[in-house]
C-alpha cells in the first residue's frame, strides 16, 4: 500500500510544479513584454506589415561644368526660357545650426523661406521660439523671410494626447503662410523637414527643366548624428512640388516617382545634448524613451560617439534579410566628400558634424 501511494503522489505532483512554474513565469513575460515589447514587434515586422508599393526612380544626372541645358537633356526635360521662383517650406522646433547650413546652401535659388515655429512641441511641452530670438543670425535672408508662430498647446500632467494631431494642424497651417508668402501657379514649392536639404544643384535643375513631374519626391542620403555616420538612401519624405491651387503642405507620400540622390537628410544633428533631449521627448515618436535613463547625458554621448541607437530599437525594416544587415552600430565614415558647401567652407565651427567631430556640449546656444 505505501508502494502505491507513494506512486499515486509522484504521478501527481508535476500538475502542482507546472502551475507553479506557470505563475512565475506570468509575471516575468509581463515584464519582458512591458520592457522590450518594442523591440519583439519590430522584428516580426516583415511577418505582420507589408511595404509600401516601389517609387518610380528617375536617375540625376550632374557634374560640376556641364551646361544645365545638356543636364535638362539628359532627363529627357527641356531647357526653360526663365528659372521657377521657389519657395522653400519648412516646420521649425530648434535645428539652428542645420537651418544656417540649409538657408546658406539654397539662398542662391530660393525666391522666399516660408518658416513657421511653434510655442510647444508636438508632446505639448513649452519651449522657447528659438528662430524669433535667434533671427539676428540670419540677417543674410532677411528680404525673403516669411516667419509664422503656430500657438501650441501645454500637454497636462498624464495627459496622453496623440502628438501626431498636433504635428498634423501645425503642417496644416503652413497652407496660409505659404499663400501670405506670395506663391503663385507654377512656382516650385519645396516641402520638407528642417534637417531634410535638397542639394543647390538638384534645385538649379529643377527650376530650370520644363516637363519636370509636378509632384517629386527627393531620395536624401540618411546621416545620423553627424556627417560622420552615413546610414543609407531610405529618406523619402521631402517634395518639391509644381505649385497649384489644389496643393497642400504635406510630409507624407504623394506621389509614386522619387528623384535620386537628391541631398542629404541629418537626423538628430545637433551641437548640443540638451538638443538631443528636447527633440527625444517632444517629437512625434516620444513614447520611444522608455525610461528616463535614455535622456541621461553621458549615455546619449557615448551612443553618439558609437552610431548606436538612442531609444535601443531594431531597424524599422520590411524584411529580415535588410534588419539583419542593418543591426549594429553605423559604420563610421571619414569622407567628407559630397557634403553641403557652407559646411565645408565653415569647418571650424560645425566640426561636429564631421569626422572626428562626435563629442557635444552640454547646453544648447541661447
Amino acid at each position: 500500500m505505501a508502494t502505491r501511494l507513494r506512486r499515486l503522489t509522484t504521478r501527481r505532483s508535476p500538475p502542482k510544479l507546472l502551475f507553479f512554474a506557470l505563475l512565475m513565469l506570468a509575471p516575468v513575460c509581463v515584464i519582458g513584454i512591458y520592457n522590450y515589447g518594442q523591440k519583439i514587434s519590430y522584428f516580426f515586422r516583415p511577418l505582420w506589415d507589408k511595404p509600401p508599393l516601389p517609387f518610380r526612380r528617375l536617375p540625376h544626372y550632374y557634374a560640376e561644368n556641364v551646361s544645365v541645358e545638356h543636364l535638362c537633356r539628359l532627363h529627357n526635360w527641356s531647357i526653360r526660357s526663365q528659372p521657377r521662383r521657389i519657395f522653400d517650406n519648412i516646420i521649425f522646433s530648434n535645428e539652428l545650426d542645420l537651418l544656417e547650413i540649409r538657408w546658406h546652401e539654397l539662398n542662391p535659388y530660393v525666391s522666399k523661406f516660408v518658416i513657421m515655429e511653434s510655442n510647444t512641441t508636438f508632446t505639448g511641452i513649452r519651449k522657447p521660439l528659438f528662430f524669433a530670438s535667434n533671427r539676428a543670425r540670419f540677417a543674410f535672408a532677411e528680404e525673403k523671410i516669411v516667419y509664422g508662430v503656430f500657438p501650441g498647446r501645454i500637454a497636462s500632467p498624464g495627459s496622453l494626447k496623440d502628438p501626431f494631431v498636433l504635428e498634423s494642424l501645425q503642417r496644416g497651417a503652413m497652407n496660409g503662410l505659404l499663400h501670405s508668402a506670395g506663391i503663385s501657379n507654377g512656382d516650385l514649392v519645396i516641402m520638407s523637414d528642417t534637417d531634410e536639404v535638397p542639394s543647390p544643384h538638384t534645385l538649379k535643375l529643377l527650376q530650370w527643366c520644363d516637363g519636370v513631374p509636378p509632384i517629386l519626391h527627393l531620395e536624401l542620403k540618411h546621416y545620423m548624428y553627424s556627417f560622420e555616420f552615413p546610414v543609407d538612401y531610405s529618406s523619402w519624405r521631402a517634395t518639391v512640388q509644381i505649385y497649384t491651387p489644389q496643393t497642400r503642405y504635406r510630409h507624407s507620400r504623394q506621389s509614386d516617382v522619387i528623384f535620386s540622390d537628391a541631398g542629404w537628410h541629418c537626423s538628430f544633428c545637433f551641437r548640443s545634448l540638451e538638443e538631443f533631449t528636447l527633440k527625444m521627448t517632444g517629437y512625434s515618436h516620444a513614447d520611444r524613451v522608455k525610461r528616463k535613463a535614455f535622456l541621461n547625458y553621458s549615455r546619449i554621448q557615448r551612443i553618439i560617439c558609437r552610431g548606436d541607437d538612442l531609444f535601443d530599437m531594431l531597424p524599422e525594416e520590411y524584411s529580415f534579410k535588410e534588419m539583419i544587415k542593418k543591426m549594429g552600430s553605423i559604420a563610421r565614415s571619414d569622407s567628407a566628400v559630397h557634403l553641403p558647401s557652407y559646411l565645408i567652407q565653415n569647418a571650424d565651427r560645425f566640426r561636429f558634424l564631421l569626422p572626428g567631430g562626435c563629442k557635444r556640449n552640454m547646453v544648447q546656444l541661447k
